[in-house]
Order: structure tokens, then sequence, then C-alpha cells
């Protein structure tokens, strides 16, 4: 693995021979507190983390070689890293970390992208494979990949990845551990159609550790999904989006189960305004506990609540029942952009009709230049799940 970086270097030179070589620097850093209030934990968490990423990117004709590191520091850490053993606080997945974050070449031409190295693997909406990007340290694969087509007409996407390169940082073992090895294959196939783009897809997920819930989050899912636009006026749309999946045990999985997953969401804009309606059900199979739908690969801020509670779904399945009210502005004042956003959701389960809980969860956000700085809020209230839990960020991104 060390001598990635070199490689790729030494490829995208010989490649330079024949092409202008172009050098271009990546930097991506974030400041963040976060404070944790968790029910039954007496100490509250409070974490200040700061995190950069910073690399090269060099293209020549249609290769491109990338290079990229990734440090995170605990600069108030009185919270539970998961790896830093201050299990008297509650948990936030941001332990410090210095690590290579990528390493990667890629081919492009003819409507091809075959990519091989350390790289991050984003697909369709996020919710079986992604890069928990709100994670200070992203998630990554080893991986060699291969894409084809034009996603406004046709695609094929298939992924082959050796190794999920964790959230954990350098310090992870046993139950949270720095990488997990397997064999995953992620396969998706779209066609553009005049309601959107239909697309069907395959996750094998291979946890290959047993120390990761003794293999029990390796599982096979089969879906189609739909997701399109449609514009109603100058300033209004309607964006949509339907999926339906099957997932079942697999490799060396020891539970045998079956669970279906089902996702409805549209989005009304209009001028500033935007409202969300979404349903989505992590299908369970006999309550026995990992035989639910699960999504170990996920990017799990995206889904279920910004409080976090729903990372491994629950023995019964999963129904989250969610609406946004957003306003977002192009330019006001002195921002490029700005933005509010309030969204409510109802917990319950799949089977035997439990009430988990509801959660509000609330952004602002202003950007000027290249920084965004935000604010958030989660209100977790427990029923018959988890633990009433209240979380609060305060938060500076600045890119290039």
């Amino acid at each position: 693995m060390k001598t990635w970086p070199l490689g790729l270097v030494a490829l995208i030179g010989s490649a330079a021979s024949a092409q202008d070589l172009r050098l271009s620097p990546l930097v991506d850093a974030r400041l963040r507190w976060e404070q944790v209030d968790q029910a039954d934990i007496p100490r509250d968490a409070e974490a200040v983390t700061a995190r950069i990423r910073s690399g090269v990117k060099a293209d020549a004709g249609p290769f491109q070689a990338l290079v990229e590191a990734e440090a995170t520091l605990a600069v108030v850490e009185r919270y539970n890293s998961g790896t830093n053993g201050l299990t008297r606080y509650p948990l936030v997945v941001d332990p410090q970390n210095i690590e290579l974050n990528r390493a990667q070449l890629r081919y492009g031409g003819h409507q091809v992208v075959l990519t091989a190295g350390r790289q991050l693997v984003e697909l369709a909406d996020q919710r079986f494979v992604g890069s928990a990007n709100w994670r200070q340290n992203q998630q990554t694969f080893d991986a060699a990949r291969f894409q084809w087509g034009n996603v406004r007409r046709a695609f094929v996407d298939v992924t082959y990845a050796w190794s999920d390169r964790t959230v954990n940082g350098i310090d992870g073992a046993g139950a949270r551990p720095q990488a997990i090895g397997g064999n995953n294959v992620f396969a998706l196939a779209g066609v553009h159609t005049p309601v959107g783009t239909l697309t069907g897809f395959g996750y094998l997920v291979d946890q290959d550790a047993r120390a990761v819930q003794n293999f029990a989050l390796s599982n096979q899912t089969y879906g189609v999904r739909l997701a399109g636009t449609q514009t109603l006026g100058p300033r209004a749309a309607i964006a949509y989006a339907g999926s339906w999946a099957r997932q079942r045990d697999w490799h060396r999985n020891p539970n045998s189960y079956a669970a279906s997953y089902w996702l409805a969401e549209a989005t009304a804009t209009a001028g500033l305004w935007s409202l969300t309606a979404g349903h989505e059900v992590l299908g369970a199979d006999d309550g026995r506990a990992l035989t639910s739908v699960q999504t170990p690969l996920a990017s799990f801020f995206k889904f279920n609540g910004w409080a976090g509670k729903f990372g491994t779904t629950p023995p019964n399945g999963l129904r989250d029942l969610y609406g946004t009210a957003a306003l977002a502005w192009k330019r006001l004042g002195p921002f490029a952009g700005a933005g509010l956003s309030a969204t409510w959701h109802r917990f319950r389960s799949d089977r035997l009709d439990q009430h988990y809980g509801q959660e509000w969860d609330l952004l602002a956000s202003v950007k000027h230049r290249r920084t965004t700085l935000s604010a958030r809020y989660a209100r977790y209230r427990a029923d018959r799940f988890a633990t009433d839990t209240d979380k609060l960020w305060l938060e500076g991104d600045w890119a290039i």
C-alpha cells in the first residue's frame, strides 16, 4: 500500500511524455464543535475537531492520478470516539487520525472510466454505499471500478472492492477496525426515460471480520430505483425518487433471513421554498437481531435523523416517515448562498407496530466565497427505542 503514490506518479509521468501535464491542488478543511446530551449517560460530550484533506491531482490527456492525505485533530476531546476509551461520554465517531485517504489512477475516454486504487465510491443516494462524508474521517475503498455510458442516456457502473477503509482511523481495532476486508461487488445499470432514470442495482457486501458482528453484516441486496425531476414553471419543479429492494444473508453470515427495503420521496420547489415528504422502510424478517435490512457501508448521516440512533437497524425493522421545509437563497446580502431547513421524523418498527420515537433536525447555513458556516440541532425523543438525545453542531468548511 505504501508504494501507491510513487507508482501513480510514475504512471502519470509516462503518460505525460506525449501530453501536457496539469497539476491541481486539493485542499478541504473543516472545523467543528459538537455537543451531545444523551439521557442514559451522565456526562455530556464536547468535541472540537479539526480536519484537513490535502493532496494533488495530475492530469495528462485521458489519464489522471490523485493522491490525498487526511488528518483529524481532537482539539477538545471530551467525547467517546469509539477508539479513545472515554466511554463515560456519549459517542462522537471522529477519532484523531492521519492516513492516506485516496491514491488512485483513472482513465477516461470513449464513454469509459476506469479507476483503480484507494477511492471514494458514492452510489445513487448513498443509502447502501457511500463516503460517510459527514464524519471527519471519510470512508473510502481499495477498489477497481468500471463505468460506461452517460447517466442522461444509459450507463453501467461496476465496482469490486477488497477493503472498506472505515471512519475509525488508524487506531481502529476490534469491533471498530481501521479497515474491513472482503469481496465486495457493487453493480448498477440504468437507462434514462421520460419520467426519470431507472436503475437496477445489486450490492454484495462482504464484512469479512469476525469482530464486526460475527460476519452478520454481510448481505446481498438487489433492487430497482427511479429518480426524476419535472419542471412546473420558471421557478417551480418537483423531484421524486422511489426504490425497492430485497436483501438476504450472504457469504459467512450465520443468519438466514430475507427482508425488503422501500423508499418513496418527493420534493416540490417554488422560488425560495421547498417542501419534501418521504417514507423509508428498512424491513424486518422475524425479529432476530441483524435480520432486518442492514446498510453497513451507507452514508448514515443522510438518513433516519441526525441524532444517529439507527445506524444499526433494530431487529423489528424501521419505518421513517419524514418531512422537510426549507428556504434557500442563491444570494443574501454579502453571502453567495444561504439556507434554513427544518425536518421532522416519526420512527416506528416494521413489524409489531412499535413506536420508536420522534426527531426534529434544524439547519442554518451561509456561504461566502470558499467558506461555508453552519449550525445544526437534532432533538430525538424516545418512546420504545434508545434514549432522549440532543445534539448541537457549529461548523466551518473551506475548500478549493
